[in-house]
């Protein structure tokens, strides 16, 4: 499942060495603005706390977790909506992502050029925010004509549920407020998934900080979370430059020393990572045998089915029943052959929800 979260923000806020600590993949990072111009993609493992769970019980020969893909994105400057620096490029990479991870830069350094000459988050996302809003707007209004010509001579309850998507749109864009921030019934917004607005993705925000604030935060985190107050929106705080050097270390008790000294229990890549994976409203199944553990990504609120689908189309094409085990039981009884003689596993059939960490067994016919 090919989702992507892209990470945006200015140029020099920690963009690429923050995606450096995330995918191990050694995007070039230095001291001047634009260091980063195509976009790199990593394909990063997602912490999951279950998997080692399973794998005590299970024993099996391998273990697989699920992943989730970061693009680094090309920092952005005033005027991208109409080209300036590398704006173009930035907004088509953007437009390709599902989510959007907003680093800020939080911390003082005069050793870090930032492109304005001072270190102030709440006005770098405004930049940001501005300009997304203003190509936003400028697609709303390139549709809404044609749109409403349509709506006007067809019957089709769609042109006209577009047309009402537009509207809405275009007056919270001249408000100055993102896409997001507006409320769409459910009709509505199967309508509007195809604008592929910028400002409609979902965003969290991640203040980059020093390492003597990655506990405790500092003034600049206190104003990005007043900012976004309302914005119903995450906001993690990480010292990418620590989580770099912590990443450089060899042994799992080297990083966690590390990470005590710091008054921290896992690191800021761990939770971003977790986040990263919620904020594209991905949840996990596993299936569990001697052969292999593994994590299966599938979207909330999918069916028996479409979770079989995940692992081959012909498991979804097939689909007879699924074999169901929660999480919970299967730890408390220890294998399957155990929830079953303890009536622990359900026989469910094309309607059920899958939830998160249910471990499944799919029968299908081909």
């Amino acid at each position: 499942m090919a989702l992507q979260c892209g990470i945006v923000g200015l140029p020099n806020v920690g963009k690429s060495t923050l995606f450096n600590c995330l995918s191990n993949a050694r995007a070039q990072s230095a001291n001047f603005p634009f260091c980063t111009i195509e976009p790199n993609v990593g394909v990063i493992t997602v912490p999951d706390h279950r998997l080692i769970e399973l794998e005590r019980l299970v024993k099996p020969q391998w273990v697989v977790p699920t992943t989730v893909e970061i693009v680094d994105i090309a920092g952005l400057v005033k005027g991208a909506s109409k080209g300036e620096g590398l704006g173009n490029k930035f907004l088509a990479n953007i437009r390709e992502t599902d989510a959007i991870i907003h680093v800020l830069r939080c911390f003082e350094d005069e050793n870090v050029t930032h492109v304005d000459g001072s270190v102030d988050p709440v006005r770098d996302k405004e930049v940001i925010d501005i300009e997304l809003q203003l190509k936003d707007l400028e697609t709303v209004e390139s549709r809404l004509p044609k749109a409403e010509k349509i709506a006007s001579v067809s019957k089709d309850n769609d042109s006209k549920k577009l047309v009402e998507v537009l509207r809405k749109y275009k007056d919270a864009l001249l408000q100055g407020k993102s896409a997001r921030t507006v409320e769409l019934t459910e009709p509505e917004q199967k309508v509007a998934r195809e604008l592929f607005l910028l400002t409609a993705k979902p965003v969290m925000y991640v203040c980059n900080v020093d390492e003597a604030s990655v506990v405790t935060g500092n003034k600049h985190v206190e104003a990005v979370k007043a900012a976004v107050a309302d914005e119903n929106a995450e906001v993690l705080v990480i010292a990418a430059q620590t989580e770099a050097e912590i990443a450089e270390l060899e042994s799992f008790e080297e990083r966690q020393m590390f990470l005590e000294d710091l008054g921290l229990k896992e690191s800021g890549v761990a939770k971003l990572i977790r986040s990263a994976y919620k904020l594209l409203n991905l949840k996990t199944y596993f299936t569990a045998g001697e052969k292999e553990v593994r994590a299966w990504t599938f979207p909330e609120g999918a069916l028996a089915p479409q979770a079989a689908g995940v692992i081959h189309t012909d498991f979804e094409k097939g689909f007879i029943r699924a074999e169901v085990i929660k999480y919970d039981d299967y730890l408390k009884y220890g294998s399957e052959q155990a929830c079953k003689e303890a009536g622990k596993m359900s026989i469910e059939g094309k309607e059920y929800v899958v939830c998160d960490g249910d471990i499944m067994h799919f029968r299908f016919n081909v």
